[in-house]
């Protein structure tokens, strides 16, 4: 799949704003900090589509863009500490709305591939599966690691994920790995059934 041209639609703070089209949608979530601006750029071909920071929680809006023959949705990070509880409790119900309410043809999961996964990427799995929403987990910042503890920490978040091995992917925005991979599997989500 090859991506071209991808622009930002709109942004949207509450359920009843979100976007309906009768193209397929695809989702981007993981904690703060994590990379999804980052890995959003690296599908679109695109390094400004996304803005991108070094402060966490700066996604605290769900944003979506058009990717051609698919939508995808940018949902705020999730365990971000500097933020009020009202603000947390305001995201996480925006987040449930969304994941019980919205026709996602596939869910991008986002780790980083140096850590453990937090209580939130344990939670957020559990709803992805309470919901029945197909994900792939996906472990950003690879390009941080030696290449020799790609492999063993991809396993080691897997396990701790409850998911297959062979279904986790690495990436890298500032490389480009697993770029390829995530394109085909969001290529084969959007054109089942089809």
């Amino acid at each position: 799949m090859k991506i071209g041209g991808a622009t930002f639609i709109k942004s949207v703070a509450e359920s009843r704003e979100f976007y309906v089209s009768d193209k397929p949608l695809v989702a981007v979530v993981g904690k703060s900090n994590v990379g999804k601006s980052s890995l959003i750029n690296m599908l679109a071909n695109n390094r400004k589509l996304a803005r991108t920071s070094d402060t966490p929680g700066r996604t605290r809006l769900i944003n979506y863009f058009s990717f051609g023959e698919f939508v995808l949705a940018d949902l705020p990070g999730y365990g971000f500490a500097k933020v009020s509880k009202e603000e947390k409790a305001k995201w996480a119900s925006l987040m449930e709305d969304f994941l019980r309410t919205q026709d996602i043809k596939l869910l991008i999961l986002l780790t980083d591939i140096r850590h453990d996964p937090t209580a939130d990427d344990l939670m957020m799995i559990k709803y992805l599966y309470h919901y029945a929403i197909p994900f792939i987990p996906v472990a950003t910042k690879a390009d941080k690691l030696p290449k020799t503890r790609i492999k063993p920490n991809l396993y080691a978040i897997a396990s701790k994920l409850g998911v297959g091995a062979g279904n986790m992917l690495a990436a890298s925005a500032a490389d480009g790995t697993g770029k390829e991979d995530i394109l085909a599997a969001v290529e084969k989500a959007i054109h089942i059934g089809v």
